[in-house]
């Protein structure tokens, strides 16, 4: 570790500081439909939307009204993604001529991006036509990230209003977080990342002449090894900048590339990385402020974002640390083996970055529920890779994908505030609202679904040899830790991987679909429960046994019950994983 790398985490971090108190504000204003800067433009395409769809604005909705528009809503788009990809070969903006993706391929990735998830079993520029790009992968990127934002509004307003029935209108608030927020952050954030050297264009690919040809050996059918002589390179390109710039500001993380952010084309400078990173936490972290102005306690938005922040510099800690350790089975020149690796563990990881930027990058990337990556986790240390996976683990809640992260935040809150309740015999309260049974029933069930999927599938798996191990390229606790890691992602709708697992069989396409279904859906569903309960109730007024939301000590017990509940749940897998790994790695074993 290196004071030049601390400066840059410490930068990072003190810019998403900057942003989050304007961004909070602006966000309020856009959802409580209050006067912006960029109403001008936007009001009247708002009104002709509404106009052209049918939509009644003023008219709010019940949670479960909103509920069963969001899954309606979220079904047909899922279904015209599908469709796009298996038609891909006769629809225009096809300069490579790609065929239509086959059936389960295609149902996973509609299931990716429709969740939010983004994860990617294929090579996207093998795979995908520019029209699949932009008008299915780049359209379910805005939609996807505007139905996150949609539903944690719907849960603060839940918070904020007393003895009321609705919760706000799906369509309005999906509506203006894409003109509002969504749209106007992703042209800026593009046009900066072509500045920097990423593509933005229709062209078909190119074809360079290689200077010095390369002799590569295969086999073919028999097994025989064949020498084929490598002359030429095709170098792809497409609209890159524009997907990039939602992809990362929307947290949903799927690359235009294979390698997704450590490409040149789509991660070329280390400005345009720190760009990336930063439109990651961005709207995350502004959301928190939007829920301490919209509740009329701007002192709990900046508990909930230090809560968020602890957690952060907790996992970034680590993963630098143990980066920066190296592997302790590389020799050194006298060939004894070292403590550490000369320079860190450097391995799957771009020159250009360093380990200091890499270790940042895939602490934001799954604290947030992006899944994009500048460079292979697969490679990491097992105590490096391990923060990756218990960022998921705890619900992706730090800071979190847009929207989804503070609902899921909101769930622990409540779940905190009950358990101080506890501790003092009082009837639990939350901002003056009554916890009562009702919603700790939901908040359970919305917690209990995610482990049930990550842990329950993942033991499935390895007893499957044929279909759950045939494409395992590792063995041992690594292997466990690829298969954990794959299904890990899918339910915390993250989709950054161990690159290790080919996932792309039929048996995970499939099941790694239900699971990032489950893992967006299932857990949607108790949380507006307890959004509309609380809309209900009234507010009753602080006594001796209210429970203050704004101290350091609410922040060190919301940060306790979120550790405690993740290690319960995950500590026995991690186990037989990660840590195995790591002790096995420092006793001299290899597998």
């Amino acid at each position: 570790m290196t004071a030049n790398g601390w400066f840059q985490i410490g930068l990072f971090f003190l810019l998403i500081l900057l942003i989050a108190r304007p961004l909070g504000i602006y966000m309020t204003r856009v959802f409580e439909r209050r006067k912006t800067f960029l109403d001008p433009v936007l009001a009247p395409l708002e009104r002709t939307i509404y106009k052209l769809t049918g939509v009644e604005a003023e008219k709010e909705m019940r949670w479960t009204e909103y509920a069963i528009a969001m899954l309606l809503f979220s079904f047909v788009s899922m279904l015209v993604l599908y469709l796009i990809e298996r038609i891909q070969a006769w629809l225009p903006l096809n300069p490579q001529h790609w065929p239509g993706v086959p059936a389960v391929l295609a149902l996973n990735t509609a299931a990716s991006f429709t969740t939010n998830t983004n994860w990617q079993s294929y090579v996207p520029e093998t795979t995908m036509s520019y029209l699949t790009q932009m008008a299915g992968l780049a359209y379910h990127n805005f939609i996807s990230a505007a139905v996150g934002m949609a539903l944690a509004i719907a849960f603060v307003r839940g918070i904020s209003r007393r003895e009321q029935n609705t919760l706000g209108n799906f369509w309005v608030d999906v509506t203006r977080s894409i003109l509002w927020v969504l749209l106007p952050g992703s042209i800026v954030l593009a046009l900066a990342l072509v500045s920097q050297g990423v593509v933005q264009n229709l062209h078909p690919y190119d074809t360079a002449h290689l200077l010095e040809p390369q002799k590569v050996v295969t086999q073919d059918s028999a097994g025989k090894p064949v020498t084929q002589t490598i002359t030429t390179q095709t170098i792809a390109q497409g609209p890159v900048a524009s997907q990039e710039a939602i992809k990362m500001l929307g947290t949903n993380g799927g690359g235009f590339f294979n390698t997704n952010s450590a490409h040149p084309f789509e991660n070329p400078t280390p400005f345009s990385n720190l760009l990336e990173m930063l439109a990651i936490f961005a709207i995350p972290a502004g959301l928190t402020v939007t829920l301490g102005r919209m509740t009329g306690s701007p002192r709990h938005g900046w508990a909930v974002f230090a809560t968020m922040a602890i957690l952060f510099f907790a996992g970034v800690t680590t993963a630098y640390w143990a980066e920066a350790q190296g592997n302790p089975l590389m020799r050194g020149v006298d060939q004894q083996v070292t403590a550490t690796q000369a320079g860190g563990n450097m391995e799957g990881k771009e020159v250009r970055f360093g380990i200091a930027n890499s270790a940042l990058f895939a602490t934001a990337t799954t604290d947030a529920s992006c899944g994009a990556v500048n460079s292979m986790h697969d490679s990491f240390t097992p105590l490096g890779g391990m923060v990756p996976m218990i960022n998921i683990m705890l619900g992706e809640i730090v800071f979190g994908g847009v929207g989804a992260g503070l609902y899921g935040m909101l769930i622990f809150v409540i779940l905190s505030v009950f358990i101080a309740g506890l501790m003092v015999g009082r009837t639990p309260e939350y901002l003056g609202k009554k916890i009562e049974a009702f919603d700790v029933k939901m908040c359970m069930l919305y917690i209990l679904v995610f482990p049930l999927l990550i842990l329950c599938l993942s033991a499935v798996t390895v007893l499957l040899p044929r279909l759950g191990l045939s494409s395992l390229a590792n063995a041992g606790p690594h292997g466990l830790s690829e298969i954990l890691y794959a299904f890990t992602s899918a339910a915390g709708n993250n989709g950054s991987a161990f690159a290790g697992l080919n996932a792309n069989t039929n048996y995970y396409n499939l099941m790694l679909a239900i699971t990032m279904l489950g893992g967006r859906f299932f857990m949607i569903v108790p949380m507006l429960a307890v959004a509309g309960n609380l809309a209900r109730k009234k507010i009753a007024p602080p006594s001796a046994g209210t429970f203050p939301v704004t101290t350091p000590l609410f922040t060190t017990l919301l940060t306790g019950v979120i550790l405690i509940v993740g290690a319960l749940t995950f500590f026995p897998a991690l186990s037989l994983g990660p840590i195995l790994e790591h002790l096995l790695l420092y006793a001299g074993k290899t597998f």
